[in-house]
């Protein structure tokens, strides 16, 4: 398992790495990430735009949820199985924006392992057809060790993780559910959201001071381009359901 793992993920991720990093004018290992990270989330796109689509169903049902409760307060097995038909009619699956994460997840480990490894070795395990350097230069713009941990980088990633969390988490459904009659001004769904728009970012600066910059900066940009992924599929929806 180790092996396939090597083999199919952590190997081309890190020869993928020094190819850019070669072809890139002045070597910059900065910009080689960058273009990593996009090369990886454009392959990644369907698995992120299912999740993103899924959870943001998942968000629009919360109101109709909320009834079914309200109509059934002390039946659970009646709540749960209106809960199921409420997916079966609206073709939702509610662990289908789970999967996808759990697929992205092991490529996620192969990143940290390309960073962790690759910015401080001197014997890169690369392909006989790819030039190798030698060692990575972990000096990116001309003044960031990506090889060591960066405080500032850790905190505006952190920052870029809260308006991620909150423009996922942050819906109108919110608000409608507070307005049902009946119904508390936060419910468990509009509570967890709140605790996870601060939870997140928190987490993000005690795990990025640790960690090294490079492998935070590939997570600054991944944000940056999931927040515009987010736009774009949240504003369809919108529209979608406005119509």
């Amino acid at each position: 398992m180790i092996h396939f793992f090597q083999v199919v993920l952590y190997q081309p991720l890190l020869n993928l790495l020094v190819f850019f990093y070669n072809i890139i004018p002045g070597h910059d290992l900065g910009v080689a990430i960058i273009t990593l990270t996009v090369i990886l989330k454009l392959i990644l796109l369907p698995l992120s735009r299912q999740s993103l689509k899924s959870q943001k169903a998942l968000q629009s049902l919360q109101p109709k949820m909320e009834e079914i409760k309200k109509k059934y307060p002390d039946q659970k097995e009646k709540q749960a199985k209106m809960t199921m038909e409420l997916y079966k009619e609206n073709k939702i699956n509610p662990f289908s924006s789970c999967l996808p994460l759990l697929i992205q997840l092991p490529i996620l480990i192969a990143v940290y392992q390309v960073f962790r490894t690759g910015l401080t070795s001197t014997n890169l395990p690369v392909y006989s057809f790819i030039y190798n350097p030698g060692q990575l230069n972990s000096f990116a713009f001309g003044f960031l060790n990506l090889a060591k941990p960066n405080v500032i980088l850790a905190l505006v990633t952190a920052v870029s993780q809260y308006f991620q969390t909150k423009m996922l988490t942050a819906t109108k459904v919110d608000s409608q559910i507070a307005k049902t009659p009946g119904a508390k001004d936060e419910n468990m769904m509009t509570m967890m959201n709140k605790q996870m728009q601060f939870m997140m970012p928190i987490m993000t600066v005690f795990i990025g001071i640790s960690l090294p910059s490079g492998l935070m900066l590939y997570w600054f940009v991944n944000l940056l381009l999931t927040l515009l992924e987010q736009k774009m599929i949240f504003s369809a929806k919108d529209k979608n359901i406005a119509k």
